[in-house]
């Protein structure tokens, strides 16, 4: 889902006149942009463990190239109550460790481009389809940027 929000200038932010069309909805977002940093605690990271896929969807994702789609897949990892996205994989290409977006890559008859990461990523639990996912216990590791990712190699 994109989210399309006004920008505010210093002028914005340093006035107390409020459009009365926005009304309180631009009020708050000013409130908002003058959070200060807090002191007390900082950010986590979830550790790498195995975790329940309990839905996936396809998002559409705008790239360089263009509109495209992505798996997603929300899975419920046992240090945390909430769920959380996962849309990368980690797999072996010729000896080397790539990771990669769950593209949604089609071939000629609309089915899963065979070799691509989301076919790796099937195969390796499993599964034919994407709604197969649903229920698996899947090994998580980090990418090279800290998040969460799904270990298929």
């Amino acid at each position: 889902m994109v989210y399309q929000y006004d920008i505010l200038t210093k002028e914005d932010l340093e006035s107390s006149w409020i459009d009365k069309k926005q009304g309180d909805e631009k009020k708050m977002e000013t409130d908002e942009l003058k959070t200060g940093i807090g002191n007390t605690e900082a950010a986590t990271s979830l550790n790498p463990a195995i975790v329940a896929i309990q839905g996936a969807r396809l998002e559409e994702v705008t790239t360089k190239k263009g509109k495209t789609k992505k798996l997603v897949c929300l899975v419920k990892h046992p240090d945390k109550a909430e769920p959380i996205n996962i849309s990368e994989i980690k797999y072996e290409v010729k000896g080397k460790l790539i990771v990669s977006g769950l593209w949604w890559n089609t071939d000629k008859e609309h089915k899963i481009m065979k070799g691509c990461a989301l076919a790796i990523f099937l195969q390796s639990n499993g599964c034919t389809s994407a709604d197969q996912l649903i229920g698996k216990q899947i090994q998580t590791m980090m990418d090279d940027k800290g998040y969460l990712c799904f270990k298929s190699y």
